[in-house]
Parts: C-alpha cells; structure tokens; sequence
C-alpha cells in the first residue's frame, strides 16, 4: 500500500485521481486550496488533508515541511496542480512573490516542492514523481521570461508546461540510480473538469482516461525504471523539441534559480 501525495486534489483530475488510487487501496496525501473540498474528498478517500496556496513559494516550503513532520517517506508524488486558461482571456497577473502567476503555480510551485520532498521519496526507493503536463506546449522567451510583453493567457499556461516537461528530463539525469524516477504526462484533452470549462473549449477525451494514464505512471509495474520520458495518455511521446535541447534547459535551471532563490 503506496503512500501518495496528490496536489490539486480538490477537483478535476486530481479528485478524480484520488478516489481511483484510494478504491485500489492507496494512502493519500491531499493537496489543495480550498479546505471545503478537500474535505469532501478526504471523507471520500480516507485521505489527509494540506492546504496551501502555491502562487507563494513560502507556503510550498510550508507545505512540504508539514509533510515532512507527519511522515518519513513518500512513495510518489503527484504533481497536478495548476492554473488553465480562460476563453474570454485573462489580464497578466503575479504571485505572491511577484512572478507570472502561471509560471510560478504551474512550474516554479512543483519544482520546488519536489526538491523539498527528495528525502522522502530517496528513502522510500523505488518510488516515482509524475509532473502533469500538456500537450499545449511553447518556450520561454529568455529575454522576456514573465511575459510582460504581448501577454496572453495561453501563452503564459503552455510555456509553464513545457518547463516542466524540461525540469522532468533534467531531475530524471540527476536522480538516475537512486531508484526515484520522474516522467511527464498529458493525461488528456479538455477533459470535463472546471479547467476546461473555464477555456470555454468542447470536451474531447474523458476524465477517466486521464485518470487511467496518470495512474499508469504513478504504479504501473512496466514502469518501474522508466524515467525522464513524455507521455500523451498512455503512449510515450516526443514533447516540444526544447526538452530535447541542453542549452535551452540550462538556461531554463539557471532562471528557476534565480527565480526561486530568496523566496
């Protein structure tokens, strides 16, 4: 019995996800904002319960410090949460540390957490992390990383996933041999969730097929040494072809750095 942490496990797929790992037998770690609905999922699951707001990277250290007070080791860490797109578009916004909002939720918030959270997973080896990504995919501009210019919604939500795409890659070299590994998925399509709802797009693939795709990497036994790979469901893929690109993922770490330093 697996001891899983889920971030954005009050709604969408990250509910969706817990319910499914709980039913086959799972202990859960529940991330979210609102305590309410973390709530009903937790009655549901029987999992326990986080709150905190990843737009600040304090709250995150927080986070993952309470984690590591009330438990030792983690066998896998699912990193879902995160901040879509709107159909009507929506003005640039910062987070509490003064990055691009999307940016620093979707990308900054998960890479650091799992820094955080190494210990835990080194010392329940094998164990796995699973960043969820996109196929909506785009590079940052290094001369513009926090999209001040020409800003759009969009644009801002696939640049953090492709970083998180190439941070996969990058931590998945750096842990090799430790028995942790990490890959990256698109669970889905505009699944029915209330991400895709607010995009204001038409429903394409179902919430269970991102639900069996996530699940897959997170105990699929096939899996077990695969790591630094994409996944679009359940079938590897090849991302964008700056995950692929040393120099843009050096530039990218070294961003991250700075970005994330102090904070």
């Amino acid at each position: 019995m697996a001891l899983i942490l889920i971030t954005g496990a009050s709604d969408g797929l990250g509910r969706a996800l817990a319910e499914d790992l709980a039913a086959g037998g799972h202990r859960l770690l529940l991330h979210g904002r609102d305590a309410r609905r973390l709530a009903e999922v937790a009655e549901a699951t029987g999992g326990e319960t986080f709150t905190a707001d990843f737009s600040s990277l304090a709250e995150v250290r927080r986070l993952a410090a309470r984690i590591a007070e009330a438990h030792d080791r983690l066998d896998a860490l699912v990193n879902n949460a995160g901040i879509g797109f709107h159909v009507e578009g929506t003005s640039r916004q910062l987070s509490a540390d003064g990055h691009e909002l999307r940016l620093a939720v979707n990308y900054l918030a998960p890479v650091l957490l799992t820094r955080e959270l190494l210990p835990l997973l080194r010392r329940a080896a094998p164990s796995r992390v699973v960043n969820v990504a996109s196929i909506g995919q785009q590079p940052i501009d290094f001369d513009d990383p926090q999209l001040e210019r020409g800003y759009t919604d969009v644009a801002a939500y696939c640049r953090s996933k492709l970083a998180l795409i190439c941070h996969t890659r990058d931590l998945a070299e750096e842990l090799q041999g430790s028995g942790v590994t990490v890959n990256s998925v698109h669970p889905g399509s505009y699944m029915p969730t209330a991400m895709s709802r607010r995009s204001g797009m038409e429903v394409v693939d179902t919430l269970e097929k991102g639900v069996a795709a996530t699940r897959r990497l997170v105990e699929a036994p096939e899996l077990a040494e695969v790591t630094g790979r994409y996944f679009d469901g359940e079938k590897e893929a090849r991302a964008a072809e700056e995950a692929y690109d040393p120099d843009y993922r050096r530039r990218l770490s070294e961003l991250t750095r700075k970005l994330s330093a102090n904070v």
